[in-house]
């Protein structure tokens, strides 16, 4: 069902970071930080995967999703909602479910067997793609799955996530070159704020955390020179 109401987009972004701590899906750790893809230390992680085992906070997150986007970018503007491979295809499904359009997703690479396909599911020529995903950090995983779609013929302007990092400043104009715009419910700006708010974290951690996210590739460096391997 299609949401016909919503909240301002500053309050979705304060409730969406109120759900994401209510569930633990925020984690802190300044002692021993996280390490990340990139293979770099982080003292702040989100797991997104969390959400699709809470069905009320689930739920809500999908109707702000969903009118983020028809309100950011049309009522009108698509015709297939796809999924990135594998955190993204949940949320696509219930984003494509409310907004009562096909729903397909992309996979990171070609299966290697068979059709050797990137795209499961039925994606046209002409189609009109929006790319969901749980969330982005830099938006480099996007444009592969971005380019995937664009490979069968249809177009994607646009991604859709739940978690935007927006500590990289170069995230949006990397995007912008390739032709795609980011929608997204919240950052850590939004979710230090409410951990603030609500003493979710001890005073220290929040200041180290707010140190990493105001400088992040410092604090690395630093990190890796304090601790060599």
């Amino acid at each position: 069902m299609i949401p016909s109401s919503y909240p301002s987009k500053d309050e979705i972004a304060r409730l969406s970071a109120g759900m994401l701590l209510e569930i633990g899906a925020v984690n802190f750790n300044t002692d021993t930080p996280f390490t990340l893809a990139s293979g770099l230390p982080s003292p702040s992680y989100v797991d997104c995967r969390k959400l699709i085992s809470y069905p009320r906070i689930r739920a809500t997150l999908m109707d702000f999703l969903t009118v983020t986007i028809m309100r950011n970018a049309g009522f009108e503007a698509f015709d297939n909602i796809a999924g990135g491979e594998t955190a993204g295809i949940p949320f696509a499904a219930l984003v494509a479910e409310r907004m009562a359009l096909p729903m397909t997703y992309v996979r990171k690479k070609p299966k290697g067997y068979g059709k050797n396909a990137r795209i499961e599911g039925v994606m046209r020529e002409g189609q009109n793609a929006l790319l969901v995903e749980d969330m982005t950090t830099d938006g480099g995983s996007k444009l592969s799955f971005v380019d995937a779609i664009r490979d069968t013929g249809a177009t994607c302007a646009h991604t859709a996530v739940i978690f935007y990092y927006d500590i990289f400043p170069e995230t949006i104009s990397r995007l912008a070159d390739h032709g795609v715009t980011l929608h997204h419910l919240c950052t850590w700006w939004d979710v230090l704020e409410v951990a603030r708010e609500r003493q979710a974290f001890t005073a220290e951690t929040l200041a180290e955390v707010e140190r990493f996210l105001k400088a992040p590739r410092d604090w690395q460096d630093a990190w890796v020179k304090a601790h060599p391997a």
